[in-house]
């Protein structure tokens, strides 16, 4: 089911970190260029991404403006999501 450009059976069935790998690709950002908006290396934003370490609430938080997607759908992969260009 797609809701806002967002495939719901993909996002709530992925884990913490495919949810972000998924809202970084919509965004075209690169790793690097994520790790920077974030404020942390681009190590610690590849292991958020496969992960092999969480982020905390705050930076979750940062981490959800930076990829123009709500915290809840970073969490639960409910709420809003990523944007695909058509």
């Amino acid at each position: 089911m797609f809701i806002d450009g967002t495939d719901l059976d993909q996002a709530t069935g992925d884990t913490l970190g495919g949810r972000i790998s998924l809202a970084r690709d919509a965004t075209d950002l690169s790793v690097d260029d994520a790790a920077h908006m974030s404020g942390v290396d681009r190590s610690v934003w590849e292991a958020w991404e496969n992960d092999r370490d969480a982020p905390i609430a705050t930076d979750l938080e940062i981490v959800a403006r930076s990829l123009q997607v709500s915290f809840g759908w970073l969490i639960t992969g409910r709420g809003v999501g990523p944007k695909w260009d058509s």
